[in-house]
């Protein structure tokens, strides 16, 4: 199924919460629109009434007016009391406490990616997330290193990924989708590439992509691919990354069990692509600077190997 890409504003709400931060965005925006226009008039009726002409003499200074000290010290009051109370009833409805319930998903914030773990399943992704549209679900926030912030305009409230603590926030999700985010809490050379992809499904696909997704990773049958799997193995590659159903068990690096079938790589930073892989294989700070990724230097036909296992890893 072929989805639409929403642009990144919280003026194109997609989900329950969005709609609600959308909302308050507007009233905000209209009441300080008014106040503006009402100032400038103001200033306007002044200059003009009140300008000096040749021959006056300084104007009559008034003073004492309470009706008028009233109305301008009351109408602020009024106009901040009234947003005091739609910003805490918005609040309490896009972020309520999540109480006992366990999460629908977990997030872990990594320089510079995003790991998504299904609990209740084997599944483990990077910075691609997929979730299911009209149920109401709890993200689990973390971070692995350093302070990051989860924000996708379309879905909903920003929220920060703390070392050490767990945050949460809820989405319920209107439409299908694919609706992109960023980290928004400077986190290292490549904060600017650390993009969040969210793709949302209908129940029925969402669901069938858990079970593929859940599945280990199939050995190569033969061929240059199956050379790259035991390079993969003896490079120590395993020690930072993960491919179910071998022994790589790394959980540093992002989990590779279906790498191929992610449209994007380097956190949303390049398609994923043969030829991407294998540059970024060859010398990944020229391609990434600041990234954790260590260098190896391979001969050709080892370099070809490894990228054509790692293509094939649906």
């Amino acid at each position: 199924m072929l989805y639409s890409l929403a642009p990144p504003s919280i003026f194109d709400p997609a989900s329950r919460e969005a709609d609600r931060l959308y909302a308050l965005d507007v009233y905000f925006i209209v009441a300080s629109l008014a106040v503006l226009l009402l100032v400038i008039g103001l200033l306007i009726y002044i200059v003009l009434k009140f300008r000096a002409q040749p021959g006056d003499e300084e104007p009559r200074q008034i003073g004492g007016n309470r009706k008028l000290e009233i109305l301008m010290i009351g109408g602020p009051t009024v106009l901040v009391a009234i947003f005091f109370y739609l910003t805490v009833t918005t609040m309490r409805a896009v972020h309520p406490p999540a109480g006992n319930r366990s999460p629908d998903v977990v997030i872990n914030g990594r320089q510079f990616w995003w790991e998504a773990s299904y609990p209740g399943t084997a599944v483990t992704t990077a910075n691609e997330i997929h979730l299911p549209v009209g149920r109401t679900l709890l993200l689990q926030l973390r971070a692995a290193d350093v302070i990051h912030d989860w924000w996708v305009p379309t879905l909903g409230q920003k929220m920060d990924a703390i070392p050490g603590q767990s945050n949460h926030l809820w989405v319920t999700i209107k439409k299908p989708g694919i609706y992109d985010g960023v980290c928004s809490e400077f986190c290292g050379a490549q904060h600017a590439w650390m993009r969040i992809r969210v793709v949302a499904q209908p129940e029925a696909e969402y669901r069938r992509w858990l079970q593929e997704r859940g599945q280990s990773a199939r050995t190569p049958a033969g061929g240059t691919a199956l050379t790259g799997a035991h390079i993969f193995k003896n490079a120590t590659c395993g020690n930072c990354h993960r491919v179910r159903g071998t022994d790589a068990s790394g959980n540093a690096g992002p989990d590779l069990t279906h790498f191929a079938s992610r449209k994007t790589m380097l956190a949303g930073m390049l398609p994923n692509t043969k030829e991407n892989v294998r540059k970024w294989l060859q010398n990944p700070q020229a391609v990434k600077p600041g990234a954790l990724m260590p260098q190896f230097k391979y001969p050709k036909d080892s370099l070809n190997a490894l990228v054509d296992y790692l293509v094939s890893l649906q």
